[in-house]
């Protein structure tokens, strides 16, 4: 149990966490559009979100190669916290865009922060421990709209983001108790961040291709939780039931190709699952179209899973290629590089159907997908 105590603990934390973004994402819109917002102000919800979260990512990766981990992490729940009561007691829209803000600062150091803090506690199986870490988001993630849904249901319609707020203390509090304090859990002593080392990284043809990739699935990711469910429902009919099969099986497809990856990626070299999970993304993007439901799930489940593949196997390829002093710094900058894919991604497949072709801009994202994972072949041979 000792041994796996840290990997215990983030993950636990990062799963609380998700469970309350899950429950407050899905009633932010309506909470804005009741305290005489509008269709645009709904709009904002994402951005604002997106600035904070992008501007912090190497800030904090840097500040915690430097001062260590773990009091990031702490920071991270905390600020979180203070977001879900700032949207409780909100009376106006632009609290919620405050509150948006807020959160976005405090997710940032908590995706980037906690596999770096794995890559370090466990650095012979980095693959496993990213993926049982990111798979604990996910699921918190799947579980979070149905609990808040069921609040509503109950007439609850603010406690969900009170939730939200003990839910963020808790992980704090477990990141503060029972966290080690040691050198496995914070990089806080093994130097200062060698910055000529990071930009001598940016200059290395893999790693430049596995970024670039990362940038790419962060696009496939915004667009699945985002303008392709809307496209369902127009070109497909779905509805409330067919998007929440939808989002279910996004969630648990990414969740467990993950648990599956992760560990055969420390056996077996990260590269050829980089690639492998760049087609199948692909393949499954392309497909969809051209099926109806039930058989439509099978290219989107096919595309989720192939997104995960992706996540696990990039996330520690990169975190190999780096020194203990950069460990925080790299996961940051996996994370604006996914954070700026995330939301060019919904642009572009946005754009392609205002200008009346809905399909072009996912056979485009598709497209890149296959381009990218022949410059990955490309890229160089070895194991990673």
């Amino acid at each position: 149990m000792n041994k796996y105590i840290s990997l215990i603990v983030v993950s636990t934390a990062a799963s609380l966490l998700m469970i309350g973004v899950g429950m407050i994402v899905a009633l932010l819109p309506q909470r804005v559009l009741s305290l005489a917002g509008t269709v645009q102000d709904v709009g904002h919800i994402a951005s604002i979100f997106a600035i904070s979260y992008l501007a912090v990512q190497l800030p904090i990766g840097g500040l915690a190669d430097r001062f260590g981990i773990r009091a990031f992490l702490v920071t991270g729940y905390l600020v979180c916290c203070l977001s879900g009561v700032i949207f409780f007691f909100a009376a106006t829209p632009q609290t919620i865009f405050v509150g948006r803000f807020v959160q976005g600062v405090g997710e940032a150091p908590i995706w980037a922060l906690g596999p770096a803090l794995l890559c370090l506690a466990y650095p012979h199986a980095r693959g496993k421990m990213i993926g049982i870490y990111n798979a604990a988001i996910h699921s918190g993630l799947a579980i979070g709209p149905m609990l808040g849904l069921a609040l509503v249901s109950a007439s609850f319609t603010s406690l969900p983001f009170l939730v939200f707020a003990g839910l963020c203390f808790c992980g704090a509090t477990l990141v503060v108790v029972f966290l080690p304090n040691a050198s496995q859990a914070s990089t806080a002593g093994s130097g200062t961040p060698d910055a000529r080392g990071f930009v001598t990284l940016l200059g290395d043809r893999q790693s430049l291709s596995a970024l670039s990739g990362i940038l790419l699935y962060g696009a496939g990711y915004g667009t699945f939780i985002s303008v392709l469910p809307a496209s369902l429902v127009r070109s497909k009919g779905f509805d409330g039931l067919d998007n929440g099969i939808f989002f279910t099986l996004f969630y648990v497809a990414i969740s467990v190709s993950q648990l599956i990856v992760g560990p055969l990626s420390d056996r077996y070299g990260r590269r050829g699952f980089m690639v492998a999970g760049l087609v199948m993304a692909a393949s499954g993007i392309a497909g969809f179209d051209l099926l109806e439901r039930p058989l439509i799930y099978l290219p989107l489940t096919l595309s989720s899973f192939g997104l995960g593949v992706f996540c696990v196997s990039s996330m520690a390829f990169l975190n190999e290629r780096v020194s203990d002093a950069l460990r925080a710094t790299i996961s940051g900058g996996y994370f604006l590089a996914w954070g700026l894919g995330y939301f060019l991604g919904q642009l572009l497949v946005g754009w392609s159907d205002a200008a009346g072709h809905p399909q072009t801009g996912f056979l485009v994202l598709s497209g890149l997908m296959v381009l990218q994972a022949l410059l990955l072949c490309r890229a160089g041979a070895g194991r990673t």
